[in-house]
């Protein structure tokens, strides 16, 4: 089950079908039958997370929390900033919609195993997110 909270109302203000759009993400992402939870929150909250669990005092687009072994059917969550993915989206001249979509799928491939430490890892990851976000019908983000 792929659990998607609306915390910041900008999300639904700016994109009234942002869960819509996170879960259809989420869902392309997920190979195997787990859960997780995709939180849409404000720039405070991602900011106050990455601050306790990274050491970062800053706001970023998209965090992504494993579950750990303990928890079951439960791979972890992703949270979003609206207000960064709102500024990136703008200054990248994409729209919020597929920005979204981008960063979702990018964070829950984090959950499953990809990372992007070194040149090759990136790639990697890059790769199967231009082709889950090709079957959303969504253009490369890297191009």
């Amino acid at each position: 089950m792929i659990d998607v909270e609306i915390e910041d109302e900008a999300w639904t203000r700016a994109l009234p079908d942002a869960a819509d759009l996170a879960l259809a993400a989420a869902t392309a992402a997920v190979t195997a039958a787990a859960d997780l939870v995709v939180l849409l929150t404000d720039d405070a909250t991602v900011r106050d997370l990455n601050a306790r669990f990274r050491d970062k005092d800053a706001a970023t687009n998209v965090l992504s929390f494993p579950a750990g072994d303990m928890a079951g059917d439960h791979m972890g969550d992703v949270a979003l900033a609206y207000g960064v993915c709102a500024r990136e989206a703008a200054e990248q001249g994409k729209s919020l919609a597929a920005h979204l979509q981008h960063l979702v799928a990018h964070g829950v491939l984090h959950l499953v195993g990809y990372d992007h430490e070194d040149d090759t890892d990136a790639e990697a990851m890059e790769a199967r997110e231009r082709e889950i976000l090709a079957g959303l019908g969504l253009p490369d983000p890297y191009a």
